[in-house]
C-alpha cells in the first residue's frame, strides 16, 4: 500500500514539473524580444502574442492559445 502511495505520488510529482510555465528562449529570441520590449511581460496577452509571432514565428491561433496556457491575460 505505501509502495503504490510512493510511486503515485513520484509520478504526480514528475506531472506537475513537466507543466512548468516558465519558457526557455534561445539567444535569438531574446534579442528580439528585447529589440521588441524593454519590460516584456508574458503575463500580458498583447505583448505574449506579439513576441510569439514575431520572435518564435508562431500564427495568432497558436500563439494565443500558447499565452493563454502559460497564464496570459
Amino acid at each position: 500500500m505505501h509502495l503504490q502511495s510512493l510511486v503515485l505520488l513520484m509520478a504526480l510529482a514528475a506531472g506537475l514539473t513537466s507543466c512548468s510555465r516558465e519558457v526557455e528562449y534561445t539567444d535569438q529570441q531574446r534579442t528580439c524580444i528585447a529589440e521588441r520590449y524593454t519590460n516584456y511581460d508574458a503575463r500580458q496577452i498583447n505583448q505574449c502574442v506579439d513576441v510569439c509571432r514575431a520572435c518564435m514565428r508562431g500564427n495568432v491561433v497558436t500563439c494565443n492559445t500558447s499565452c493563454r496556457l502559460r497564464g496570459a491575460s
